[in-house]
């Protein structure tokens, strides 16, 4: 198992920190093609479920969506009028089917599956809603849109990290086994205070009080484990064991981004509850 982790790590996170590093569009890229073939590995899980859907249209509106976000001057924040155009044309298209039972659930999964990996985009919107970084502060170089990304990779990759070397050495009591047979409690503590931790360390480095931690650092990751248990449930639903295999060691791009799709927009919530 670890093993496999490393070998997914090798593959994904190059191109990842290139991108933070390089910052603006090429972050915004990396998220659009995370989406895309997401989307698709998404309509695959969904059509061996029983749940048929357009795919090639609910890809294109999942992209949409969150180009929505990466393109705010082009487009001005029209996601919710993006939204209602697609779910309009999805059902256009489900009218062409004989059975209105199956036409139904087409527009229904089509529209399901395309908002659902459209949650990616709030990484997008973070960066876009973050707060200055303090004058001083050493990351203040990276800026609010890098900084607060990294710190939202680093907390979920920390929740990972922490739930899986504590569950692995602690763990006894299990729970949501019929989604996940390997979640223990054990390891929802140390991934929560790991979470925490490196929540800290960078809330300190961005200028801002570390006290915050205590805060973001179990809403982050509450909502990366959620995202988790969410994909499994899709998988569970479908009777596969992963996503895709795109990624050596861990399957496809779904199983790599389901924790950021709940992660992202609860930090983004919290950012502008708190910032705003």
């Amino acid at each position: 198992m670890l093993r496999q982790r490393v070998l997914s790590a090798a593959v994904l996170v190059p191109p990842l920190v290139l991108a933070l590093i390089l910052g603006g569009g090429w972050i915004a890229a990396v998220v659009v093609v995370a989406t895309a073939l997401g989307a698709l590995e998404m309509f695959r899980l969904l059509r061996a479920g029983g749940y048929p859907s357009f795919a090639l249209l609910g890809t294109a509106l999942a992209v949409a969506l969150v180009l929505d976000a990466a393109l705010p001057g082009l487009l001005d924040g029209k996601a919710l009028l993006l939204g209602a155009v697609g779910l309009i044309l999805v059902a256009i298209g489900a009218f062409a089917i004989p059975d209105p039972r199956a036409g139904l659930a087409v527009w229904v999964g089509t529209v399901f599956g395309a908002l659902y990996v459209a949650l990616l985009g709030f990484v997008l919107r973070l960066g876009l809603a973050a707060p200055g970084v303090t004058a001083g502060a050493p990351l203040e170089r990276l800026g609010p849109e890098r900084g607060w990304i990294i710190l939202l990779v680093f907390a979920v990759w920390a929740y990972d990290t922490g739930a899986f070397f504590v569950g692995r050495q602690f763990g006894r009591r299990r729970f949501l086994e019929h989604l996940s047979p390997s979640k223990t409690w054990a390891g929802l503590v140390g991934g929560l205070v790991a979470a925490s931790v490196v929540v800290a360390a960078m809330l300190a480095a961005l200028g801002e009080s570390p006290v915050a931690a205590l805060v973001i650092g179990p809403l982050v990751g509450l909502a990366a484990q959620a995202g988790d248990l969410a994909e499994s449930l899709l998988k569970r639903a479908a009777g596969v064991e992963d996503s895709g295999s795109l990624i050596p060691g861990h399957g496809g791009v779904l199983d790599r981004i389901d924790s950021f799709l709940f992660a992202a927009p609860v930090l983004t919530l919290y950012v502008v509850a708190a910032y705003r």
